[in-house]
């Protein structure tokens, strides 16, 4: 039985599309239920996504399933004690990281803001899966507490930097030139 917690909504600021997401507690953890519509450069996306934590806001797993430029998705993402699987399959190059990034949603980085202090920093390894692909690799990201609502977002990896507007439940509302939220 699962538990809502917390609902989202955002707008696609790149392209056209959108994103809803739904929080809920199951399971002694946190289940992340997502539906990404969007076109971008490789044609239309329809993709729905589950992400599991546990009580400390880690990723367990993540399904990605779905139409991307019309091709079908069906991927599953595990860690098991710091080691992640694609599909069944090892996936070493993951090795110890957290959290998933699914690089078409904002609702990922919900896990390690869940994790950032009141006051101060976070620096967290994620496993980063981007389209088309699958493409995944290690991200190295850090979460800096800064005035109000506001956290400093650095991606090491992707040389990204930028400021994230956030609410009380954790969900980014504003991703500058991405995501905008959009009230229910």
């Amino acid at each position: 039985m699962t538990e809502t917690v917390a609902t989202a909504h955002w707008r696609a600021l790149d392209r056209e599309g959108e994103d809803k997401s739904r929080l809920a507690r199951a399971d002694g953890g946190y289940i992340l239920i997502g539906h990404a519509r969007f076109r971008d450069g490789a044609g239309r996306a329809a993709l729905d996504y589950v992400v599991r934590c546990g009580p400390d806001w880690r990723t367990t797993s993540a399904d990605i399933t779905g139409d991307y430029a019309e091709e079908q998705i069906a991927w599953k993402f595990t860690r098991t004690r710091g080691d992640w699987t694609f599909n069944g399959s090892p996936a070493p190059e993951l090795q110890d990281a957290e959290d998933i990034d699914l690089a078409f949603t904002p609702a990922t980085n919900l896990m390690p803001l869940r994790r950032l202090p009141q006051v101060g920093r976070l620096e967290t390894t994620s496993a980063w899966v981007r389209l088309p692909g699958p493409t995944f690799s290690i991200l190295t990201q850090s979460y800096t507490r800064e005035r109000g609502n506001y956290v400093r977002y650095t991606a090491l990896e992707s040389d990204y930097e930028t400021h994230l507007a956030v609410n009380e439940d954790g969900f980014v509302t504003r991703y500058p030139g991405l995501w905008d939220w959009v009230d229910a």
